[in-house]
Formats: structure tokens, C-alpha cells, sequence
């Protein structure tokens, strides 16, 4: 490793933006450990692939003997960002936002350190947020916030131009800059880290930090301290795309959501020139190593790199499953054991289902368009025969032999285990799907 742990956040790919490059440096590279802080919204009952960059950031830090908050945002999710949107989020209910953050911690487990020796401390904003009433909030925060300012950064220039903003969103910025203030004070956090997404919101803490320590404490220059902010590129492919997004909708860490099979051939399957990437960010090989087995061969370097990530997300054992699932579906073609499966309800079935319906009902496609869509393009099948009509049912003597295995594309795979009244039953055969 380089003498430098910046530089060599640097070489890997984890630095974009900073407030202050060499003060940063200068802290991360030094002999006494800083605290740091990532801020996650719980907006889903699980992470997504947007959110690995920043955790993998955390756990570098880790790594090196840093101190890291991981705060999960039990009070701004109530309010939800406005960055980058064109429309306002929908609102979640608070039941809705307390049981997403629950989640969301359980699932940063994977990623970050939260036992053993320098553990992470995971927070909930609304543990500070709550304790204040609107008047004295804005007295004391909002005091420091210029409007025009406010609406000429990129954090709300999308939602300026769609209509403007609702006051509510407006109170984000003021919220999350006021959770580095509380953290600085309490803590010692002097670095607040994040998706390049969230650099408005960054900066926007780091000088209000700087504004309420010399306002509410009267100090001096030299006496403030400081505070910095540092944020990683998002996840993109090698032609600006974001990654993460699949067929069936967005890539999640919960399995429930996304399946360990599922994860993995997505990495798999990126772009060839998107490896090396993904090798420097998700594993600790050399980079001299990683360029060597990228140039000398591209499909066992796939295979590294996705069972890396796998092994990240779901643990080794989900990871090999994977593997063996692969290798059972592409290069031996009869054993469907360890191919992702569901339970659907028999009985809704007896009156037939069409094809669209069935891979909706069974979570494979988000969509019934969807698979109109893959159907048309020659791409659909079930049991191995290619659907080429959208109006055709699923063959009831086939069900009745106990599993339907569906498939999109060349590798995406998902093997309905049919019986009577299983707990996670399909709802009615005539209740509305999505288009």
C-alpha cells in the first residue's frame, strides 16, 4: 500500500470532490484517527447499488483506524431530498420511515464495521431533529441560510425548473447541514462523506458548522473548529449510465427484493471495460493485478469481481450458491436446484393465467408491459419454450407437476414452486397489475 491512504483513495477511485483537498489529506494521512460521517436516507426498506460507493468509502476509513457515524436519516427521510428530482418525493408515513430505518441498519451491516475493535456508531437523526420545536429551529438554524443562495445551487436546480419548490423540501438542506453541526459538537466529526449527489448538501453543512461555532460560541478563527467534506463519483458505466438499473427495476441488497443469483449475474454481465472499475472499488487486489488479469482474461476477471461483490453484499455462502447456480443453468443445463425460487398459491391458477399475468404475479417482471416487451422481442419463455404470443396462458397440465421456470433473456432465471395455500399465496386473479 502507498504511504498515502488519500492517494491511494485516490488511485482506487473513491475521491471526486472536495472542500479542502489538502487539509483533507492532511487528516486522513495523519497519526490521530478523525471521525467521519455518512448520512443514508431511509427512502426504501433496503440499499441499493447508489448507496455502495460511500459505504465502501466508510469501510476504507475504517480500515485505516478512522472513527465512523453512520447516520441514518429518520428525521430528513420525513421530509425527503430534493436533489436532483424534478418532482417532489412522495411522502412516507412515519410508521413507513421507522421501519425503513430499522432495516437499512440491519442491511449497513454488511458493508461497515459495527463490532470488534473501532466500530461504527449508527445514529438516527431524529434523535436530535425531534428535540426541537419549528420557531426555535429556525432561530437557530435557519437564521443562517440565504434563500437566493439556496436556490441557485444544483441540489434544487431540477426542481426550480419543474415548478419550483414546496417549503417543506426547502427545510432538507437546513436539516441535514445541521446534523454535522450536532455531530462536530458531540462528537469531534470533522469529515462528512457522501455520493457526489449530495455535494450541495455537504458544503451546506460545513458552513453552517463554521457560522455556528463562531456565532453561538464566540470564537476566533483559529479556535473554530474545522470541518471538511469529501464525496465519491456515483457508480457509472464507462458510457455515463447509472448502474444498478436492471430489467425488473432497481438492484437491491435485500433478497427479497434481488435475488443473490440475480446480483450476481448482473456483475457478471457489465460491459467489459466497466471491470476494472469495479475490481479496484469492491476488492483489495492490487492495481497492477487488476490490470493484468483485465487484459489477459476478461471473463475470469468478470467472475472475480462478481463473486467479490456477491461475497460483500450476501456473504461467501449465498456468493458460491451463486456461482453453482450459473454454472448449473449455462454449462451443464439440467439441474435447477440452486436456480432463485418462489412459492406461488396453486388454486389461483385453476382457471388459467396468462403468461404476463403469471410473471408479474410471481415478482419476475415489474411490469406487464415488461413482458409484452420481451415476449415480442423473442425473449420470454417458460419451461423452455419461447412465449410468442402475450395472449397465451400458462399450460395447466405443466403446472400441476409442481414448479414453472421462467426466463428473460439468456440468464435471468426464476423457478415458481407451485402448492396449495403457501404463505406468501397470490392475491386474487383479477386484482389490477401494473401496466
Amino acid at each position: 500500500m502507498q504511504e498515502s491512504f488519500f492517494d491511494y483513495l485516490k488511485e482506487r477511485g473513491y475521491v471526486y470532490q472536495s472542500t479542502s483537498e489538502n487539509d483533507i489529506k492532511k487528516l486522513i494521512d495523519g497519526k490521530e484517527p478523525l471521525t467521519f460521517y455518512l448520512g443514508i436516507d431511509p427512502t426504501a426498506d433496503s440499499l441499493h447499488i447508489g448507496h455502495f460507493f460511500a459505504l465502501m468509502m466508510f469501510r476504507r476509513l475504517q480500515e485505516r483506524g478512522h472513527h465512523g457515524i453512520l447516520v441514518i436519516g429518520g428525521a430528513t427521510a420525513l421530509v425527503g431530498d430534493p436533489t436532483g428530482k424534478s418532482d417532489m418525493r412522495k411522502m412516507m408515513t412515519k410508521e413507513m420511515v421507522a421501519h425503513n430505518v430499522e432495516e437499512v441498519k440491519q442491511l449497513a451491516k454488511r458493508f461497515i464495521k459495527t463490532d470488534g475493535d473501532n466500530p461504527a456508531l449508527i445514529l438516527d437523526n431524529s434523535e436530535w431533529i425531534n428535540s426541537f420545536n419549528y420557531v426555535d429551529f429556525m432561530r437557530k438554524v435557519g437564521v443562517h441560510f440565504n434563500v437566493n443562495k439556496m436556490l441557485a445551487s444544483d441540489a434544487y436546480s431540477k426542481r426550480m425548473e419543474n415548478g419550483g419548490l414546496t417549503f417543506l423540501e426547502m427545510g432538507y438542506m437546513l436539516m441535514q447541514a445541521y446534523d454535522f453541526v450536532y455531530l462536530n459538537r458531540k462528537y469531534g466529526c470533522s469529515l462528512q462523506i457522501g455520493g457526489s449527489d449530495q455535494w450541495g448538501n455537504i458544503v451546506a453543512g460545513t458552513e453552517l458548522s463554521r457560522k455556528m461555532n463562531f456565532h453561538d460560541e464566540g470564537k476566533t478563527k483559529d479556535e473554530r473548529p474545522d470541518t471538511f467534506g469529501l464525496t465519491c463519483p456515483l457508480l457509472m458505466t464507462k458510457e455515463g449510465k447509472k448502474m444498478g438499473k436492471t430489467e425488473s427495476g432497481t438492484l437491491w441488497v435485500a433478497r427479497d427484493k434481488t435475488t443473490p443469483f440475480a446480483f450476481y449475474q448482473y456483475f457478471y454481465n457489465v460491459a467489459d471495460q466497466d471491470v476494472p472499475m469495479l475490481l479496484n472499488l469492491f476488492t483489495d487486489m492490487p492495481s497492477a493485478e487488476i490490470q493484468n488479469i483485465c487484459s489477459q482474461n476478461i471473463l475470469l476477471a468478470k467472475k472475480k469481481m462478481a463473486y467479490e461483490v456477491t461475497k460483500l453484499v450476501h456473504g461467501s455462502e449465498e456468493a458460491e450458491k451463486a456461482i453453482e447456480a450459473a454454472k448449473t443453468l449455462f454449462e451443464k443445463g439440467n439441474n435447477f436446484e440452486n436456480v432463485p425460487s418462489k412459492e406461488l398459491d396453486i388454486s389461483t391458477l385453476k382457471d388459467g393465467m396468462k403468461v404476463i399475468d403469471f410473471a408479474v404475479k410471481s415478482g419476475f417482471s415489474a411490469s406487464k408491459s415488461e413482458t409484452r416487451r420481451m415476449i415480442q422481442q423473442g425473449g420470454f419463455s417458460v419451461n423452455g419454450k419461447k412465449v410468442t404470443d402475450i395472449e397465451e396462458l400458462i399450460d395447466m397440465k405443466e403446472a400441476e407437476e409442481g414448479s414453472i421456470l421462467l426466463q428473460k433473456g439468456k440468464k435471468n432465471f426464476l423457478r415458481v414452486i407451485l402448492k396449495k395455500k403457501c404463505p406468501n399465496a397470490l392475491k386474487s386473479r383479477d386484482e389490477k397489475q401494473p401496466e
